[in-house]
C-alpha cells in the first residue's frame, strides 16, 4: 500500500485500518522484524485476501487487525477506534462486537451444541440467552445446519464444523471477519462449498472479509489481492 498515506488520514467508509504497523522482536543483539511499516484500509463489506509465502507473517498480521495481539510500533483502527492503545478489556470488547473471526481450524467448544457454539459471542457480550438463541439458530439456518441445531461437534462432519464457525463469526453482526486459511482443513468440496458460502454472506449481510490463505482460487475471488513478502503489504501481480 502507499507510503504517502497520513497516519491520521482514514477514509469515511474504513472499517478496519492499520497506519504504519510494525512488529518486530529482540533477539539478542538483533531486531527481528516480522511486519514493517504497514498501511491499510479495508471499506465497508469489502473483501480482501493476503497471500505470501509461509513464515512471512500473515497470521501475525491478522492478530495485530484483530486485536489479539499489539503491534510493537503503529496504530490499527476498528471504526475509528485504536484498539492497539486500548486496555486488555475494552479491547476485548471492541473485539467481540465489530470482530469475527473463522480460522482454519473450527475451534468449537466440544460440549456444546452447534446452537450453543453459534451463540457464545453474544452470550459472553452479555445477550439474552433467548436472543442469543433465536440469532444463532437463525444464522445456522442461513448457512445449511437449521437441522443440526443440537449436534455436537462429534456428530457433525468438518465441512458442518466450519459452517459452525462461520455462524458463530457473523453472530454478532460485526464489521469485519477475519479468516485465517478457512478451507484449508477441508476436502475440495466443502472447500468450494465454504467459498461460495462466504461469498454469498458477504454480499448479503455487506460485512468486510480479511482472508490469508494460500489458496491462490479463493484469493482471486476477493475484490483485492494484497501480497506479504519481505514485511511489506502490496498489491499483488499478475
Amino acid at each position: 500500500m502507499p507510503d504517502s498515506v497520513s497516519v491520521d488520514t482514514i477514509p469515511a467508509d474504513s472499517v478496519l485500518a492499520c497506519r504504519k504497523l510494525r512488529k518486530f522482536y529482540i533477539q539478542g543483539s538483533e531486531q527481528l522484524t516480522i511486519l514493517n511499516d504497514i498501511d491499510l484500509d479495508i471499506g465497508s463489506g469489502e473483501r480482501i485476501s493476503i497471500v505470501g509465502p509461509s513464515g512471512a507473517g500473515k497470521t501475525t498480521l491478522l492478530h495485530m487487525l484483530g486485536g489479539l495481539d499489539v503491534p510493537s510500533q503503529g496504530r490499527v483502527l476498528v471504526r475509528g477506534c485504536d484498539i492497539a492503545a486500548m486496555n486488555d478489556r475494552d479491547r476485548s470488547r471492541l473485539r467481540n462486537r465489530e470482530l469475527g473471526f473463522v480460522y482454519q481450524f473450527h475451534h468449537l467448544l466440544n460440549e456444546f451444541s452447534a446452537l450453543e457454539n453459534a451463540a457464545m459471542p453474544l452470550l459472553i457480550g452479555g445477550e439474552k440467552r433467548v436472543i442469543a438463541f433465536e440469532r444463532a439458530a437463525t444464522l445456522l439456518d442461513r448457512v445449511g445446519l437449521g437441522h443440526r441445531l443440537k449436534h455436537r461437534p462429534a456428530q457433525l462432519s468438518g465441512g458442518e464444523r466450519q459452517r459452525v464457525a462461520i455462524a458463530r463469526a457473523l453472530v454478532n453482526e460485526p464489521a469485519c471477519v477475519l479468516l485465517d486459511e478457512p478451507t484449508g482443513n477441508l476436502d475440495g468440496d466443502n472447500a468450494e462449498a465454504v467459498q461460495a458460502l462466504l461469498l454469498e454472506l458477504n454480499k448479503e449481510l455487506a460485512i468486510s472479509l480479511v482472508i490469508v490463505t494460500h489458496d491462490l482460487t479463493l484469493a482471486g475471488r476477493m475484490d483485492r489481492v494484497l501480497n506479504l513478502q519481505n514485511g511489506h503489504l502490496c498489491e499483488a501481480t499478475a
